[in-house]
């Protein structure tokens, strides 16, 4: 396995527009069980936290700029690309058969990288991704989730599931980025007010990582309740004061499902938590968790 870790070229860190590119900011890569490269990085001090990203994003475009400099000053803050993402290689066959053990192994290799236990917070899809982790027993001291788009197990919606998944994956294969982006967001329900705003760079970064889209519908497909009753440490599931319904639903059915999990709803927008209130979450679990004897210390969570 390949982790050795090296420092960021000084010149590199100061032109980034990543929060998170540091002075302190290491990158390395490690090698997963089928041989993709996975490239992660690290910031900060202390237990580490892995941060895992949702659909359509990775390091470069990536859902915690602002959340990792809250963390930093307290955790050893660990972002990485998923398989086919960014620097990490892994690009497909995205709908095969085993495509969510894939990113389990990816996720596993980091943490070998990186040292354990250690705090998983994922979002959305990512949040997917680290229920199952957690569920296959990575070193994992516990999770913060928001918002896993967790369905129920009746069979008629498993199957509008799958079908869902496999018409994603025929729009990738015919090399139809651009629709398989508009598709998704139209069945995940993304605000037409909030699609219609999307700068066209971001929307050039959603077409460069259409095809990873499939792996994330694999993981609610294959996310049941059965894969929560096999989590056994704490969880904490977050939903966002300001999403609708069916996103908040996702988030109090995953907590109830969960053998230690707790639900809490922060402030935020749709299907999106404000950084300081979810900071201060994810250092309240932390201390709780993986800093023993910590719980007095001073910090965005900190209630002393």
């Amino acid at each position: 396995m390949d982790t050795a870790p090296h420092p960021v070229d000084p010149a590199r860190a100061a032109g980034s527009a990543d929060p998170a590119a540091a002075p302190d900011r290491v990158e390395g890569t490690a090698r997963s069980a089928d041989g993709t490269v996975i490239a992660w990085d690290r910031t900060g001090a202390g237990p580490p936290v892995v941060l895992v990203e949702p659909a359509l994003h990775d390091r470069s475009f990536s859902a915690f700029d602002g959340l990792a400099p809250l963390l930093a000053p307290h955790l050893t803050v660990v972002r990485y690309d998923r398989r086919g993402r960014g620097a990490s290689t892994g690009t497909g066959p995205h709908a095969e058969p085993g495509a969510v053990e894939r990113e389990v192994e990816d996720l596993a290799a980091v943490l070998d990288a990186v040292g354990g236990p250690a705090l998983l917070h994922g979002f959305s899809s990512g949040a997917l991704l680290a229920l199952h982790a957690a569920a296959h027993g990575l070193d994992v001291a516990a999770l913060v989730l928001v918002e896993p788009p967790l369905g129920d197990d009746d069979p008629d919606e498993r199957a509008r599931s799958r079908e869902f998944t496999a018409e994603l994956a025929a729009l990738v294969a015919a090399g139809r980025d651009a629709d398989a982006v508009d598709r998704f967001h139209e069945g995940i329900g993304v605000p037409p007010e909030a699609l219609a705003q999307t700068p066209p760079d971001v929307r050039a970064t959603f077409e460069r990582l259409a095809p990873t889209l499939v792996h994330d519908c694999r993981l609610g497909d294959e996310t049941t309740l059965d894969t929560l009753r096999a989590v056994r440490v704490p969880a904490l599931v977050v939903d966002s004061a300001g999403s609708s319904p069916d996103l908040t639903g996702w988030a109090a059915r995953a907590a109830a499902a969960l053998p230690r999990g707790t639900h809490r709803s922060l402030p935020g927008t749709w299907h999106g938590v404000a950084d300081d209130a979810l900071a201060a979450a994810v250092l309240d679990v932390a201390r709780e968790h993986l800093l023993p004897g910590h719980g007095a210390a001073s910090g965005p969570g900190s209630r002393g």
